[in-house]
């Protein structure tokens, strides 16, 4: 059995990336260079949102990428033995380019990880930043975003799940409690 309850709805979660973007947007002055890459599948969504903020301050033009990891997992053969591959989309060099990976929900940081060894098959990045739109803690590698929405103090049977308009009613995050775990 489990619980869940809402964190954040639509404008919290707007107000959210709103103050993300202007963090981003003031520490990239110099933006010819500047790369996002959307880890699928929660944070593809998330880094069109950022990309599309960007360029409305203007003179922002910026290219945006989708990643899948689940090959370049750690824990994959555990999860099934038939992973679900998504899109990678990086029709663009990413050699000295400045990269913001996006992902939804930063955890133990492997998901990053396996996104750090993608990324370097792909060429070799300047820089490399991240930007979560959650952040609950209990990493298990030294693992660390530069640009964080909000951070929720979780226990390791909760769960937290991020919804888009797109694909849902509303924007939500919502936290879930699974019992007996």
């Amino acid at each position: 059995m489990s619980e869940r309850k809402v964190i954040l709805r639509n404008d919290e979660v707007e107000k959210i990336i709103n103050d993300m973007v202007a963090k981003i947007a003031g520490s990239h002055r110099s933006h010819g260079d500047l790369v996002i890459v959307g880890i699928q599948k929660g944070g593809v969504e998330l880094a069109d949102r950022i990309r599309k903020k960007l360029e409305a301050l203007g003179p922002f033009r910026v290219q945006t990428g989708t990643l899948d990891i689940n090959l370049y997992r750690d824990d994959w053969t555990r999860i099934g033995t038939k992973p679900v591959v998504r899109d990678t989309n990086l029709p663009f060099s990413i050699d000295d380019k400045n990269i913001i990976l996006v992902d939804d929900v930063l955890f133990t940081g492997r998901t990053v990880r396996a996104a750090l060894d993608a990324l370097t098959d792909f060429g070799r990045p300047r820089r490399i930043e991240l930007a979560v739109l959650v952040d609950r803690g209990h990493r298990e590698l030294p693992i660390c975003a530069q640009y964080v929405g909000i951070t929720i103090n979780t226990k390791l049977n909760e769960h937290v799940d991020v919804f888009w308009k797109d694909g849902d009613k509303e924007d939500r995050i919502e936290l879930k409690t699974q019992e007996g775990v």
